[in-house]
């Protein structure tokens, strides 16, 4: 795997890159940064402190989520809030404990106190499905609008959007995961796996003795962000 470019970032957490090198990131005051080689345009709620996650796989649909305050701010491509979407607040309560995107007006969120997953209508307030129960602990969860991976202590789950079961893999050791639109990349201590979409078969991808403090992948480029560098890969499985 070769070096194809390195940038000096100084990020609290990078969320996201596009394939127009366009950065999403939160710095110390909890800001949210989009950007562009030419701009930088922010987003901060003073009320809600820190981000938890953020996806931008919509990026005029961008999802925030403040864990310590059980809410999702919904940004356009401005930064602009567009919805917000507090479960302290809705009918039946949800304490929830993961977010990430879906198609339409919905996002996947993982309801703690239910234990599964459920796809949540945020303009109508209505979960439009859910899967059953989950056993083991969560550890991360990623989408698209076809999509969702949730990665458990035990097991990695595939669902498709009708919330059904796809695939299942072993947890082997994997800690947390990236996720573009043909590749699924998770982290085992500093190693790194790929779970490619036509391929039902995690393999080891080469990458140099790298600490990885935060990694992200989008299309065929694999970023791994350490000391303020942000250094972009080719992607290439072993």
């Amino acid at each position: 795997m070769h070096l194809k470019d390195s940038t000096l970032l100084k990020a609290k957490d990078i969320f996201g890159i596009d394939t127009f090198g366009t950065l999403y990131y939160s710095t110390d005051d909890n800001t949210f940064n989009k950007k562009t080689k030419d701009t930088t345009i922010t987003y901060t709620n003073f009320q809600l402190s820190e981000i938890t996650t953020a996806n931008a796989f919509n990026p005029l649909k961008i999802n925030l989520f403040y864990q310590e305050f059980n809410t999702v701010i919904i940004l356009d491509n401005r930064l602009a809030e567009v919805f917000k979407i507090d479960f302290n607040t809705t009918q039946p309560y949800k304490n929830v404990s993961f977010v990430s995107t879906g198609f339409d007006n919905t996002i996947w969120i993982f309801n703690q106190d239910l234990q599964q997953l459920e796809l949540y209508d945020y303009k109508s307030n209505k979960i439009r499905l859910k899967t059953v129960p989950i056993q083991s602990e969560i550890l991360d969860l990623k989408s698209d609008y076809n999509n969702c991976y949730m990665l458990t202590e035990n097991y990695l789950y595939v669902y498709n959007y009708f919330g059904s079961l796809i695939a299942k893999h072993k947890n082997e050791g994997y800690e947390n995961m990236a996720f573009s639109k043909a590749h699924l990349v998770l982290r085992k201590a500093e190693s790194l796996c790929i779970l490619s979409k036509n391929s039902g078969e995690i393999k080891p991808i080469s990458h140099p003795n790298l600490l990885i403090n935060q990694f992200l992948v989008t299309n065929e480029s694999l970023y791994i962000y350490h000391d303020e560098i942000l250094r972009q890969y080719q992607l290439k499985p072993e």
